[in-house]
């Protein structure tokens, strides 16, 4: 993996998680709005809003670099509109990015030929 695909991939994992929290986040203000007089929507809506929008940005170069499968990248894609799925997504790519590094090392001691 190259430094361009591990930099990509590290950005979508890095924006999931807080993805994910203010989703969260959003849907207890949602609920509050109807049960109380609080409401923070517009705030956490704008706040969710952007940072979607980065975990598709994100996520469209980590697929373009990355060169997943179809099915991979709309798996990442579909855990960005579940509730809790950026956390699934940021231990996933997690992952990947740890065995990346453990092929390449592997390589470089000429265990592996790849």
């Amino acid at each position: 993996m190259d430094i361009k695909t591990a930099t990509a991939i590290r950005r979508l994992r890095l924006v999931s998680a807080p993805e994910a929290v203010s989703f969260l986040i959003l849907l207890v203000c949602s609920v509050l709005k109807r049960t109380t007089d609080f409401n923070a929507v517009p705030v956490m809506g704008a706040v969710h809003g952007v940072l979607f929008i980065l975990y598709v940005i994100f996520w469209a170069d980590a697929w373009n670099r990355a060169k997943w499968s179809l099915k991979t990248g709309l798996f990442y894609f579909v855990l960005s509109v579940l509730p809790t799925g950026g956390f699934f997504a940021e231990r996933r790519l997690r992952r990947e990015a740890e065995d990346a590094v453990i092929a390449s090392r592997a390589r470089e001691e000429g265990t592996v030929k790849a």
